[in-house]
């Protein structure tokens, strides 16, 4: 099978190339230089004809949360135009199209893990501009499913796991938010979900693609201390989101549900903590 994967420069797009291609699908990588998703005669001409791709994952994505609300129409441009772009163009090849989406297009103020089917309430620039996206693909008419997904981090980039490790080395100790909950999850977990799903055949529709479990920033910080063989305790302080002024909302509880996954027999991600553990040798060194 061929299989497209926009985005492909980046921290999940890497991961989901690589595992790909190790199970033998011919994989076409291409990032804005190759491929702009936001021009709609460029995706027609390279994926609108049958049998141009098997699979399109679109991982491109205007991520850059805070600066979303200053710049709106281009975060839209990428984050709603493209995927309607990408959609169109499956539509009429009958490629099955992967649409990569957010926690952000949630209200964050729930209490139990938000529904696959759960109404859409975005707080923010970023989440309004992804929920845009996902009704687009939503009402293209392509074989769509879209993948939520929270809190990532991987081998590649700099995420929170990699930024709060430097900071643990080089100061010894850091404050971090207590009051902000959701799910770790590994670009590598995520990755074979997404194989997985796409190997099932799962039906069209929104699936969650987040570790199990749930905890806190401050909560998360602690078992990366305990990875780089600091003493939680010591290196590990309390604060709220309150004392962080930024330009975007975050949601207080990214907790995200996996009830259509379990619909369809497809085993969602372990524990957070269980996956950090695997995970961390790769992203701050080994455990001590």
């Amino acid at each position: 099978m061929t299989w497209t994967v926009t985005g492909a420069a980046g921290m999940l797009g890497q991961d989901l190339v690589a595992a790909a291609r190790a199970q033998g699908h011919e994989v076409v990588a291409v990032d804005r230089d190759e491929l702009d998703i936001t021009d709609a005669a460029a995706v027609m001409d390279m994926l609108g004809e049958p049998g141009s791709s098997d699979v399109v994952i679109n991982v491109a994505a205007w991520t850059q949360v805070d600066s979303a609300e200053e710049r709106e129409p281009m975060a839209f441009t990428l984050n709603a135009v493209g995927p309607q772009n990408l959609a169109a163009a499956c539509a009429r090849s009958g490629a099955r199209l992967v649409q990569i989406s957010t926690d952000y297009v949630f209200p964050g103020d729930g209490a139990e893990p938000y529904g696959e089917n759960d109404l859409l309430a975005p707080l923010g620039a970023y989440g309004r501009t992804k929920a845009a996206g996902e009704w687009a693909v939503r009402s293209s008419g392509a074989d769509w499913l879209i993948v939520r997904t929270a809190w990532l981090y991987g081998e590649h980039g700099t995420p929170f796991p990699k930024t709060m490790g430097r900071l643990l080395r080089e100061r010894g100790h850091v404050d971090v938010v207590t009051d902000q909950v959701g799910q770790p999850t590994w670009t590598v977990d995520l990755t074979d979900l997404i194989l997985r799903l796409l190997a099932a055949n799962a039906p069209s529709g929104a699936y969650h693609g987040t570790s199990s479990g749930q905890c806190s920033w401050y909560e998360f910080t602690r078992a990366i201390a305990v990875s780089l063989g600091l003493d939680p305790e010591d290196t590990v302080g309390r604060t709220t989101a309150a004392a962080f002024k930024r330009p975007a909302p975050r949601p207080a509880y990214s907790v995200l549900g996996h009830d259509a996954l379990a619909a369809i027999g497809v085993a969602p991600i372990g524990d957070w903590r269980e996956r950090w553990e695997a995970a961390a040798p790769a992203i701050v060194g080994e455990t001590a």
